[in-house]
Formats: C-alpha cells, structure tokens, sequence
C-alpha cells in the first residue's frame, strides 16, 4: 500500500509547531500590567470623587466590580486577564465620571436658570 505524501507537508507542519510555540510562549512572558493598573484605580477614585455614587452608580460600580477581578487576575498571575479587566475598569470609571460631571453642570444650569426667573418676577413685582 502506497501513502500519499505531499510535497512539504513535514515542514508545513512543523512550521505550524514552531508558531504555536512561540505563541504560548509569548503569552505566557506577558508582563505584569502594574502601569495599567495604576492608571484605571486612579480613574476609579476620580469617578468616585467626581460624585459617581449620586449621578452614576451603575457605571461606577461596573468599574469597581472589574478592578476587584483585575486585582484577583493579578493575584494569581493572568496578566492578559488582569490588563483587560483593568481596561474595562477604566472605561466604565471614565464613564461614571463624565456622567457626574454632565449631571452636576445640569443641575447647575437648573439652578442658574431658576435664580432668573425669580429675579425677572422680583423685577416685574418693582416696577409694576
């Protein structure tokens, strides 16, 4: 019985063997997102400062919530998992953040426009 052998068909698959290689050895000297990680805690607590807990709870415990997994992936040395779960964190704080912000400068414009119209009544009341 003869087998059917293609030309190359060795290196093919040992071409494949080496890229499979390399790639979990890639992903396994990935390093630890330390600067990543710093830069979403402090989007966090500004989310938090800017008032995320009144305006936008949702979003801010999203990120909180994606911190603690990235801190656990960190714990036990996922990197890859650590890097995006501190990405997310960070996405959703930016969001909590400018969704305070945007409801502060609202309210704000609320209360502006309020004061004019009490003193647009006070004006009509003095010279009528």
């Amino acid at each position: 019985m003869k087998t059917n052998t293609y030309p190359g068909s060795s290196r093919t698959i040992q071409g494949i063997g080496l890229v499979a290689a390399l790639f979990v050895a890639g992903c396994a000297s990935l390093p630890a997102p330390t600067e990543q990680m710093a830069v979403s805690k402090a989007a966090v607590n500004s989310a938090n400062s800017a008032g995320g807990n009144e305006y936008a709870p949702l979003a801010l415990r999203a990120a909180m919530e994606k911190m603690d997994a990235a801190e656990r992936a960190m714990a036990r040395e996922d990197y890859l998992i650590a890097r995006q779960q501190a990405e997310q964190a960070q996405v959703d704080a930016q969001l909590a953040a400018s969704t305070a912000r945007a409801a502060k400068a609202q309210k704000a414009a609320s209360e502006l426009q309020e004061g004019n119209r009490v003193l647009r009544e006070e004006l009509n009341r003095v010279t009528k």
